[in-house]
């Protein structure tokens, strides 16, 4: 069975579809509430409490969809000079479940930052009031004090635990009917996904006053962009920690005993990542033939870590590029269009380039 994550992934045409308005918001209100049941049970991959939910709350799978689009673009920003980089080819997305099928650190990493994307995305429709079922953060009135002072809550804070709430409600719905390693450890880096969302959690003032002065402050909280928690779950997942199961299967203990205990922030993984050099199917890899690699990096994009030691080809290619830009006055910078000519380098297929399955 495929994991939801990459259910959802694959079906989100589909939910973008149906729940996107196209005459009046009333119109479409009661029309996805009355169609919200052949809705939620056209998407695969859902166990029934997340169906549930999705009946519950059908103007959240919007919010859901936009929240796996976000994740998947920055899954493959955080990967794109890796031999494995979050990609699948069209029509190709359940090599995506293959991959979370495994416990390795890709694995990790995907549970924690598709788990970040929801919360995101839920926190961000409740600011807007694209949902009935929640609003600003309700907390955050009266008067406060910081190092600054004193200041009054205003404007509309993030209700990122309301989205906390419900990412943990929907995403680990799937694990919660396990207790298994597997399910421990995607429950424990789906976790670390919803705090890493809390953790840029910002406080944003606007003064008051005379000339500008701050004799009166109101302030309230946003989170960062969505980059912040990526780019902090890419060191987590450079930090994994590989674990192995308790005896009495309650939790986890440090394969290395020489490495720290992992904490709630942490990513965990049981099994070693594969090369992911060939084309795979049983581990979700596509391999790197044909994929750009840097001649003069000495990093995971270089030409001879990336093409796994089968040597590049190297094509010579024309763009057009930005060039002689200048800055006028004011406030522009006008550009000219100039024909480069640039080396290409990409890896070499291996001798036998057909996919590889073991089933």
């Amino acid at each position: 069975n495929m994991n939801f994550l990459s259910g959802l992934w694959w079906s989100l045409p589909l939910v973008l579809f149906w729940a996107t308005p196209r005459v009046t918001s009333s119109w479409w209100y009661m029309g996805a509430v009355g169609s919200s049941r052949v809705m939620c049970d056209n998407v695969p991959g859902l166990v029934s409490r997340q169906r549930q939910l999705c009946r519950r709350h059908p103007e959240a799978m919007l919010s859901i969809g936009r929240g796996v689009a976000a994740w998947t673009a920055e899954c493959q920003h955080q990967f794109r000079q890796h031999r494995w980089n979050c990609n699948a080819p069209e029509r190709g997305h359940r090599l995506l479940g293959r991959v979370l099928l495994r416990s390795s650190r890709e694995s990790a990493f995907v549970h924690a930052i598709s788990s970040a994307g929801v919360v995101f995305a839920i926190t961000r429709a409740c600011s807007q009031g694209e949902l009935k079922s929640c609003s600003c953060d309700p907390k955050r009135k009266g008067s406060a004090k910081d190092s600054k002072g004193l200041f009054d809550w205003g404007g509309c804070s993030d209700n990122v635990d309301y989205g906390v709430r419900f990412a943990r409600a929907f995403v680990d719905a799937k694990e919660r009917k396990g207790k298994d390693a597997r399910a421990l450890m995607n429950l424990h880096n789906n976790r670390a996904g919803r705090k890493a969302v809390k953790r840029f959690l910002k406080q944003e003032c606007k003064c008051h006053g005379v000339s500008g002065s701050c004799t009166l402050r109101t302030c309230w909280l946003a989170m960062a962009d969505f980059r912040k928690t990526g780019d902090y779950l890419w060191k987590k997942y450079n930090g994994a920690i590989q674990v192995v199961m308790n005896q009495d299967g309650t939790g986890f203990t440090v394969a290395n005993k020489r490495f720290k205990k992992p904490t709630k922030n942490d990513l965990v993984y049981f099994e070693s990542s594969p090369d992911y050099c060939i084309r795979d199917r049983d581990v979700g890899s596509l391999g790197t033939a044909g994929r750009v690699c840097n001649q003069t990096s000495r990093g995971m994009d270089s030409c001879e870590v990336m093409c796994c030691g089968r040597g590049y080809d190297t094509a010579r290619v024309s763009r057009m590029t930005k060039c002689e830009c200048k800055f006028h006055w004011c406030c522009a910078v006008r550009c000219q269009d100039c024909l480069e000519v640039v080396d290409v380098h990409t890896c070499k297929a291996p001798k036998s380039a057909g996919w590889i399955s073991r089933t």
